[in-house]
């Protein structure tokens, strides 16, 4: 085969070189597309470029020649999703237009497949079709157990504007949380860095952040900066208290962690909420006692991202999770009792 000169499609923008070339060539490894970029044979407007290389619409890629590669990979067999799991992830669904599905996640649905996680939404997501050929794609993430507002694009187009968006941190996201104790002040903000625990599996499961002090952020290796807003809402005594969080940054785990460094862990939080945290309640790390749920007590809550095809602000709420809805319940709680942006003071 010869050089192909191939030009970046309207809707492919905003993607990684590597995955844009796998879209093409299904059969071409990861090894020789870093091989291509590091001999200059793979080319983008005439420059050198490497696999992460982001490409826009109109660049031209200049592709050597692949050999066998050249062939289309056989499509691959259709994830089968049990009449069950279909209803179950369709009755999640909050809001969907010709371009975007908005999910409340349940919690401890995995987002993606990893060790031992063969249940998860990009998988069931091929019963969100609702009649287009491919299935809707991930654009962000949560975790596991954390419920709440999850979105996918149903559209090339409207992925690469959600993902541009939440990399460059064009929205608005606000959590709820049940944390142990009250923190005081009740209204303030964390700038405690986070690093990776060393030891953690490859696969990143069992992956553990620890909190870094911000004087010593530059200095830690693999230490980077974050930032959340929190805001006490409600209280129960000095016991456990209702809180709202806005993540300035998106770290792995960061809500979690500023939570537990604060001294007041999210019920629930095994991982992050155990018994070396202070904790002024009347139990220990996570647990809040009683018949409080030992789930995590963490919800995506509100959403506000421009939409990527319309450009109007697409504004979307969450209901609670049933624990959660429990828990509230118990302490005389009620959603329509907090603000929509509690922040204001801190803007």
């Amino acid at each position: 085969m010869s050089v192909q000169t191939i030009t970046v499609a309207q809707g492919e923008g905003d993607q990684r070189l590597d995955r844009w070339l796998k879209r093409r060539f299904p059969n071409l490894a990861q090894g020789r597309i870093e091989k291509m970029c590091r001999k200059g044979e793979l080319r983008v407007d005439g420059a050198r470029v490497k696999a992460s290389t982001r490409l826009e619409e109109g660049q031209s890629v200049r592709v050597p020649p692949l050999g066998d590669v050249d062939t289309p990979a056989p499509k691959p067999e259709v994830t089968r999703v049990s009449a069950a799991d279909a209803k179950m992830i369709q009755d999640c669904v909050i809001y969907r237009d010709d371009h975007v599905i908005a999910l409340n996640k349940p919690p401890g649905l995995a987002v993606q497949g990893g060790s031992g996680q063969t249940r998860h939404v990009d998988g069931l997501a091929e019963a969100l079709r609702f009649g287009y050929d491919e299935k809707p794609r991930l654009v962000h993430r949560l975790d596991k157990d954390t419920s709440g507002i999850l979105l996918l694009a149903r559209t090339r187009e409207a992925a690469a504007g959600l993902t541009a968006a939440f990399r460059h941190r064009a929205t608005r996201k606000i959590y709820w949380a049940l944390v142990a104790g009250v923190p005081k002040p009740y209204l303030g903000e964390i700038k405690t860095g986070l690093v990776k625990a060393p030891g953690h599996k490859a696969s990143g499961e069992g992956e553990k952040m620890m909190a870094v002090h911000p004087a010593d952020i530059d200095t830690t290796p693999g230490a980077k900066r974050a930032h959340t807003l929190y805001a006490t809402l409600y209280r129960v005594a000095g016991r456990a208290a209702w809180v709202a969080m806005e993540p300035v940054t998106g770290r792995t785990h960061q809500l979690r962690v500023h939570m537990a460094e604060m001294g007041h862990p999210i019920a629930g939080d095994g991982k992050y909420g155990g018994s070396g945290q202070e904790n002024q309640g009347d139990g220990w790390g996570a647990q809040v006692g009683g018949i409080i749920s030992k789930k995590l007590h963490l919800h995506a809550r509100r959403l506000v991202i421009e939409h990527p095809v319309t450009k109007q602000p697409l504004i979307l709420t969450a209901p609670l999770p049933e624990h959660m809805k429990a828990s509230w319940e118990t302490f005389g709680w009620t959603e329509d009792l907090a603000e929509d942006d509690p922040f204001g003071n801190l803007k």
